[in-house]
């Protein structure tokens, strides 16, 4: 079982050490452009799965987003704690969106 942290490791080790044929290294060949496709067809997948009424489609499909968002930032360098202290400097403060208009189509 990995959490976020120990998923980044495994990818940053992937990238520092290729293996042939492994999926990871398959996303880092084709390079920015092809990791960015992923997550864009991963997070649509995550809307359409949230849709639906399986919650394990939207685990499985979560969980694949997840991956490929790592990777992206394997590939562009940012770090799990810079996420972390990203979201530490949000705690607390007020949306700045508050007056924005509820969206109800999609």
């Amino acid at each position: 079982m990995q959490d976020l942290d120990e998923l980044y490791a495994s990818i940053l080790k992937r990238k520092q050490a290729p293996k042939a044929g492994s999926y990871t290294d398959y996303l880092f060949d084709k390079g920015l452009d092809k990791i960015l496709k992923k997550v864009g067809e991963e997070s649509t997948e995550v809307i359409v799965a949230a849709k639906n009424p399986k919650r394990d489609e939207l685990i499985y499909e979560t969980a694949d987003l997840l991956y490929h968002l790592t990777v992206l930032l394997v590939e562009k360098q940012v770090s799990m704690d810079d996420i972390k202290a990203e979201l530490a400097k949000r705690e607390g403060l007020l949306s700045k969106t508050q007056d924005r208009p509820e969206i109800k189509d999609l």
